[in-house]
């Protein structure tokens, strides 16, 4: 069984806005696997998703804990499924990347995000899969209204790119393994065209 986790802030306020980009790739997700968040539990909603086209059972999770404190959800979940840090993938936003832009990476640390930071602490280790999704970095330094803040325009159609790469990249992890979608999805976008 595989858990991945999408990272974001709950609350209608938060939908939308470029720290949810965990959030978004999940929803679009469960889309092409025809899931629901139907389940609550763990401080988080989730999923199961059981489809014959998948190798096995994969749980999708959002936490309700507010950024800061994903890890106690993504541990009490995986705890209680017994799911390993091996079978484990977090999708979260990042400012070190152009917005639109996605990045898979096995390990590494946090590079300053504190909802994948509080994971790693969970489990003493970087050594975690994760699809970052790039954000870009704010013109005036104000990291917190920007993050919170809802893209427009070309920059929304930047971030609808991106989350739609990194769904379709979660589809190929669980088809095809990890390796593969970095092949595909870490190719600069001359390779892929």
């Amino acid at each position: 069984m595989k858990l991945i986790a999408g990272l974001g802030n709950p609350g209608a306020q938060y939908d939308g806005t470029r720290h949810n980009m965990g959030f978004m790739t999940l929803d679009k997700f469960a889309d092409i696997c025809t899931a629901s968040f139907d389940r609550e539990g763990f401080k988080g909603v989730y999923a199961i998703v059981k489809n014959p086209a998948l190798p096995e059972p994969v749980i999708l999770v959002k936490p309700q804990t507010f950024m800061n404190l994903s890890g106690d959800c993504v541990r009490a979940i995986a705890d209680y499924f017994k799911i390993t840090i091996d079978d484990l993938i977090i999708v979260y936003d990042d400012m070190a990347l152009p917005e639109g832009t996605i990045r898979l990476r096995e390990n590494g640390s946090s590079g300053g995000h504190k909802g994948m930071q509080n994971i790693i602490d969970h489990y003493g280790s970087d050594k975690i899969r994760r699809i970052r999704v790039g954000i870009g970095e704010p013109e005036h330094n104000n990291s917190i209204d920007y993050v919170l803040g809802k893209p427009k325009g070309d920059d929304l159609l930047k971030i609808e790119k991106a989350t739609d790469d990194a769904a379709k990249a979660l589809r190929d992890i669980l088809l095809r393994g990890f390796p593969y979608a970095m092949s595909i999805y870490n190719a600069s976008k001359e390779d892929r065209s």
